[in-house]
């Protein structure tokens, strides 16, 4: 009857690591998209366009934070050299620093108008959360709104990371 209660004793020990391990990986999953919050946008992200036009760069740097006025939207600023890409002259209607606004829809969409001169819109971005990403990557499109922009002005492939 000892060995039993032994053997059942080394069992149960065995058995507490596994345990830690299950509860260590739910608490560092990833949360499901519907969870998402605007609040965990809050910072650095690295700009990737696909195919920009000339005058648009390659790369830039988006800073998201609270909104002043609607605090569960975003409020920010797209930082990009342009006409950098290959000496092209800068994308008409667009300044190198413009102001963002916007919100996070469902968790997962992220919807930002850009104001080059912080009256009119000038860009819009339309972006969905990279699945299994945890909130640190977006993928969509940016789209030329200014009064310059060809009626034709084609999509832009994007994608956001965020940085540490």
């Amino acid at each position: 009857m000892n060995f039993f209660r032994i053997a059942i004793f080394l069992i149960a020990i065995s058995a507490l690591p596994l345990r830690t391990i299950a509860q260590n990986s739910q608490k560092t999953a990833c949360p499901v998209g519907q969870e998402l919050k605007a609040a965990q946008l809050y910072g650095l992200w690295a700009v990737r366009f696909s195919n920009p036009p000339a005058g648009l760069p390659t790369h830039a740097t988006l800073r998201l934070q609270q909104h002043a006025e609607f605090t569960e939207s975003l409020a920010g600023l797209v930082s990009r050299e342009l006409g950098a890409a290959a000496g092209s002259p800068a994308i008409a209607g667009h300044a190198n620093q413009a102001a963002l606004a916007g919100d996070l829809e469902d968790g997962r969409l992220l919807l930002l108008d850009e104001s080059s001169d912080r009256i009119s819109i000038t860009g819009t971005w339309n972006g969905e959360l990279v699945e299994g990403s945890c909130g640190k990557q977006f993928q969509g499109s940016w789209k030329d709104t200014s009064r310059s922009a060809a009626d034709n002005a084609p999509d832009v492939p994007f994608t956001l990371t965020k940085l540490p």
